[in-house]
């Protein structure tokens, strides 16, 4: 193994990490989707505040793909990842692609889960009370719908990275793959039981019905609405940000890799 398995121990009862600049990371991201030639949507939450939105359109896309980040200000390594991913440019020649890089820009700078107003953002995908996830949830109605979709989380009580996989119509899964590349570059939580769910293998893949939930993570309104195959990967807090950012990068990156495969192509509808 390549990287640093040493815990931090610094997260007690929640995260204790480095914070982000994230005006600084946003800056940088704008930057280089300029360079790349992205589409870039703003996205009105009030007058002080704008999400920012990206899309890039290829000439003859076999795969719609989603990816977001940044939904909880204590998880700085999703919008390290997708900076990293931005200012690379590596993408996938068949693949439509958006990209959200910071859903919760006002809870970077108090670095907690919550934005400003105390609101968790990713509980609030069925009632849309909060401004942010109005706007978002504006935004992604005017989008086709994806092929996949990648939420970029941490978990600050994992023992290592792990997946959280819907997928009601089980279609073939990256899931094995990306766990087998990011065991390279990070531990992998290999616990039966992870946020009290079966696991296997870091690899949770629930049993349920998101109508019957009170309360709706972006996960579960994308699963509803706008693919039938999300991702949730979640890196671990307790160790050393760029380790985090490494586990990240590596998993889009998988996923990127095998939509580029010609033997899994297949046009979207």
């Amino acid at each position: 193994m390549s990287y640093s398995a040493q815990r931090l121990g610094k997260n007690q009862g929640g995260y204790f990490g480095q914070p982000i600049d994230i005006n600084q990371v946003l800056r940088d991201d704008l930057e280089a989707a300029r360079k790349f030639g992205w589409q870039i949507d703003e996205l009105p939450v009030s007058d002080q505040l704008d999400l920012l939105a990206f899309r890039r359109v290829v000439q003859s896309p076999q795969k719609r793909l989603y990816i977001s980040t940044g939904i909880h200000g204590d998880e700085p390594a999703g919008p390290l990842a997708v900076r990293q991913l931005l200012q690379e440019g590596r993408w996938p020649d068949v693949a439509d692609l958006w990209l959200c890089p910071c859903l919760n820009p006002t809870g970077f700078p108090l670095n907690r889960r919550e934005n400003a107003d105390g609101v968790d953002l990713n509980r609030d995908y069925r009632h849309l009370q909060s401004p942010e996830i109005r706007a978002h949830v504006a935004w992604l109605e005017k989008q086709p719908s994806f092929e996949f979709t990648l939420c970029l989380h941490e978990d600050w009580e994992s023992h290592g990275f792990y997946i959280y996989e819907v997928n009601p119509d089980h279609e073939p899964s990256f899931g094995e793959k990306m766990i087998e590349v990011v065991s390279k570059v990070c531990p992998i939580d290999d616990s039966p039981v992870i946020e009290d769910r079966p696991a296997q293998g870091g690899i949770i893949r629930p049993d349920l019905d998101p109508a019957k939930r009170p309360l709706w993570p972006e996960a579960f309104y994308l699963t509803m609405h706008k693919t039938r195959h999300s991702y949730t990967l979640e890196a671990p807090s307790d160790f050393p940000l760029p380790v985090r950012v490494a586990a990240l990068v590596t998993a889009v990156r998988t996923v990127l890799d095998e939509m580029s495969d010609p033997s899994r192509n297949r046009r979207t509808p």
